[in-house]
């Protein structure tokens, strides 16, 4: 495990309910409801799920960390970058499962230059460091 040199920022979310509850941040800038999905067994109710939250935070931390590798390395991300991650879930051998996969899209930029970036990124994205070793991630990249 590796140790935070320094803690920056620290979120505050509680949940109560589980996947048929709510989840806020202690600032107020957070409040969702939660449902489970029809394919989990729930009522595929209006609210949002915790791989739904998941594949935002990550695609969002993702871009992050691409977008400080490019402004590294002096190069121009497209203005319609995107990345859409899916997170899956599933059983294992000991109760249930996540994996992600990260479609990186970078319309009209070199392949080999996107490719380097998206494995530079996924080298410092703390949702990557969090997630490496421990469940499958796979990383596509569209130019």
């Amino acid at each position: 495990m590796t140790a935070l040199n320094q803690v920056l920022y620290t979120a505050h979310a509680t949940s109560k309910g589980g996947r048929t509850g709510e989840s806020k941040s202690d600032d107020g800038k957070l409040s969702v409801t939660l449902s489970t999905p029809k394919e989990l067994g729930g009522n595929g109710g209006e609210g949002t799920n915790p791989e739904q939250l998941f594949a935002a935070g990550y695609s969002a931390c993702f871009m992050g960390a691409l977008q400080l590798v490019a402004s590294q390395q002096q190069a121009k991300l497209p203005a319609d970058s995107t990345i859409d991650a899916a997170i899956s879930i599933g059983p294992i051998d000991q109760g249930f499962g996540i994996a992600a996969k990260l479609t990186v899209n970078l319309p009209g930029m070199d392949k080999a230059q996107a490719e380097k970036l998206v494995d530079d990124a996924h080298q410092v994205c703390p949702y990557s460091n969090a997630t490496r070793n421990n469940i499958d991630v796979t990383l596509v990249v569209n130019v």
